[in-house]
């Protein structure tokens, strides 16, 4: 497989989209709806290379998501 990217991003149609274009260049894709599920599968998934994130969501925002990431050594 591919490099993978989490797209994290509250619009079904906005993740969907990004999804197509980064799939279709060879990515492999996982998505999330909000910062806290964008969380649950970065612990859960250890090989993902880059975020793509919206600002703001409902439950987590991306800034927030972008905090927590940084202050979560497990994460890293």
């Amino acid at each position: 497989m591919g490099i993978k990217i989490l797209i994290v991003d509250d619009s079904k149609t906005i993740r969907q989209q990004v999804n197509f274009t980064l799939v279709k260049s060879g990515y492999e894709v996982i998505e999330a709806e909000d910062g806290l599920i964008g969380i649950d599968k970065l612990k859960t998934i250890s090989d993902i290379a880059m975020i793509i994130s919206d600002v703001n969501m409902p439950n987590m925002d991306g800034l927030t998501m972008c905090e927590t990431i940084n202050a979560d050594t497990s994460i890293r």
